[in-house]
């Protein structure tokens, strides 16, 4: 389906806690967004505290409230923030501060699209962390309530946002690797992708990720980046997938699954493949977008070209371009040079810009739902062993 026909069819906890943090009696004054735009981050573990230092870097936004249901995550995000921030246990307590414009929602998986909804009815503007809502209800009801709402939405697929990825993008379709026949995405770490637990009762609370209930494990932690590549670069969501999955390293009483395997079908055949270990780390975060032209590889950061057959050995002398002698890597090819900002903080200036314009960001409702469909066609093809066709009923 392309992006246009998915266009068509989808349309556009209690009491607020003191801390050191906390001037008690503050009030932040009443801006023009023009001005400054406050935000408060919901959930403040390692993603929500780890974006505060980048909103502290850019002009006009400034981080006024944090929010989390653990006292100590609640601290560690309260004590980067470069304001006098206030501190809540309950989100819908956040909600409540007229001073406050937007939210960053980086909360469990399973809580976005209620937070998600409960923030644009308080008026607010929302970024919302990957993976965009769990399950085919929550997509299809944050959809509407998003198509209903005046405010902005933007999801966290930071790398949408990256001016090199965006660069390479551009250079795919003018041509630059031919004809895409394949997609090959692998993201490998070798840990077992726990967090601490001070006390056993926060077992569930802390780790989160390793239970289904809460959680779509590696397929919506990681894979979901590349998934949203996959869907940007083809301009389309894929017909089909088939996957395999499983604990078969870490035994320690985890539900989901510490390696996937996914092969997801595009329109006119092309096929997309997505692997993350959780037991061997070779080559890390990688994207490869084939074509009979040749190959384009990406990393976090950098990207290379590594073109095919009589065209790899023109370049073998000169760069055909700019008569240049050509800068090749080993292995990896021609590096692809584009001057760019670190994806996540290019996000958030870009969240920016489409609050203060009123604007459509690049990660808005529709790439998220279409990124959070894929993962959820992945998660139902490895759970129930069987090949799972796109859902034509999340309409609005």
């Amino acid at each position: 389906m392309k992006r246009r026909s998915f266009v068509k069819k989808t349309g556009l906890a209690s009491i607020a806690t003191v801390s050191t943090n906390t001037l008690l009696g503050t009030s932040f004054s009443s801006k023009s967004p023009l001005e400054t735009l406050n935000i408060g981050v919901i959930g403040t573990g390692d993603r929500g505290s780890g974006l505060i230092p980048f909103i502290n870097q850019i002009e006009n936004l400034q981080v006024v409230a944090c929010c989390d249901s653990l006292p100590f995550r609640l601290d560690d995000g309260l004590k980067k923030t470069d304001t006098k921030a206030v501190g809540y246990r309950d989100y819908r307590k956040l909600l409540e501060n007229p001073d406050i414009d937007a939210v960053l929602i980086a909360t469990p998986f399973n809580t976005h699209s209620k937070i998600a909804m409960d923030a644009l009815d308080a008026g607010k503007h929302v970024y919302c962390e990957k993976t965009m809502a769990k399950g085919f209800f929550g997509i299809q009801n944050l959809l509407d309530k998003a198509k209903s709402s005046q405010k902005t939405f933007q999801t966290g697929h930071q790398y949408h946002s990256s001016r090199l990825y965006t660069h390479v993008v551009d250079l795919i379709n003018n041509g630059k690797v031919g004809n895409i026949t394949a997609i090959e995405c692998q993201w490998n770490r070798n840990g077992d992708w726990r967090r601490p637990v001070p006390s056993p009762e926060l077992e569930k609370a802390i780790n989160w990720r390793m239970y289904r209930e809460f959680s779509g494990g590696l397929v919506a932690e990681l894979c979901s980046h590349q998934l949203d590549f996959s869907n940007w670069v083809l301009d389309s969501v894929p017909e089909k997938v088939m996957g395999v999955g499983g604990i078969n390293y870490w035994k320690d009483g985890r539900e989901t699954y510490d390696n996937v395997h996914l092969l997801y079908t595009y329109p006119n055949g092309v096929k997309a493949k997505f692997t993350c270990l959780t037991s061997n780390s070779l080559d890390d975060y990688k994207i490869k977008v084939m074509g009979d032209k040749g190959t384009i590889i990406l990393d976090y950061v950098k990207a290379w070209f590594y073109p095919e057959g009589s065209y790899k050995k023109e370049l073998g002398e000169v760069d055909g371009v700019s008569g240049a002698t050509v800068n090749w890597e080993q292995g990896k090819g021609i590096p692809i040079e584009f001057s760019h900002s670190d994806p996540s903080k290019q996000a958030l200036l870009d969240f920016r810009e489409s609050v203060l314009n009123n604007s459509e960001p690049l990660s808005n409702i529709l790439t998220g739902a279409r990124t959070a469909a894929c993962v959820q066609m992945g998660l139902d093809a490895m759970h129930d062993e069987k090949i799972v066709s796109w859902n034509n009923d999340l309409t609005v």
